[in-house]
């Protein structure tokens, strides 16, 4: 007797840890920052939750943290940066990822306290940037086409810095030597003439960089935020579920009405 009640005492714990099991496999932990991206996915819960699939969602105030812990295996995906940076992470901390999916561009705005647009900008300006080496070419390609440097010819723009300026004619000074979390404070404090500042950031902080920028990057941007996974989950299906859900037409729709061009649906 004591035999039998074992064994279904043991049966019931595999059928329970089994069920636990399939619980833990509906649910999608993704990575993002807060604005827009945490904000997009907020939208998404109720669509993945009708197929079954648990969204959670884990914020993050850096660029950092959210690939260390995609690559521990603490979240199933990411989704807060470009293809660029995407590839200069992989490229300087070995990291096995892939592109699951191009979801919306966040261009980048260049902001002054001092000055009411980009010709007003003084002979010897100062122009602070953030440290992430992989905008500087974004930076540097949107200062050139709003007229204010050139660039070398024939460089991958994408992958351009600060010594590949070969005309500038107002004799601008570039500081790239802050973090991108801290662009927000520093326009707030008045420093430097004027200041490249990310949409997320700018956003998060209350700015309309439609209106607040004294110059802004073209929609028609390459820096396409995705959705970032370890190599072979793009197979997933909770993964491809998630893409599906962000680049569809409900939540293109609510990028738009959100923030009004702002942040860019790409599909």
């Amino acid at each position: 007797m004591k035999k039998l009640l074992a064994g279904v005492l043991l049966s019931v714990s595999a059928l329970t840890l089994a069920a636990c099991g399939d619980e833990d496999s509906d649910k999608l932990v993704v990575g993002a920052s807060n604005v827009p991206h945490a904000e997009i996915l907020e939208q998404v819960v109720p669509i993945l939750e009708e197929q079954g699939i648990e969204l959670q969602i884990e914020t993050y105030q850096d660029y950092i943290l959210p690939n260390k812990d995609l690559d521990s295996g603490d979240l199933d995906a990411n989704y807060f940066q470009h293809a660029p940076y995407l590839e200069s992470q992989m490229n300087d901390f070995d990291y096995d990822f892939v592109n699951a999916g191009g979801i919306h561009i966040e261009p980048i705005g260049l902001y002054s306290k001092k000055y009411d647009s980009i010709e007003e900008l003084p002979e010897g300006a100062t122009i602070l940037m953030s440290n992430s080496v992989a905008d500087h070419g974004r930076v540097l390609a949107m200062l050139e086409a709003e007229g204010l440097i050139t660039l070398a010819e024939g460089i991958d723009k994408t992958k351009a810095e600060i010594d590949d300026i070969i005309d500038n004619p107002k004799n601008l000074e570039f500081d790239p030597n802050y973090e991108a979390a801290l662009m927000v404070q520093l326009y707030e404090n008045n420093e430097g003439d004027a200041l490249l500042i990310n949409s997320n950031y700018a956003i998060d902080a209350g700015l309309n960089p439609l209106e607040d920028a004294i110059a802004i990057e073209d929609s028609e941007s390459p820096y396409v935020n995705l959705v970032a996974v370890n190599a072979g989950d793009e197979k997933d299906e909770r993964i491809k579920a998630l893409v599906e859900a962000l680049q569809s037409q409900e939540i293109q729709e609510f990028i738009l009405n959100e923030w009004g061009g702002a942040v860019v649906p790409v599909k």
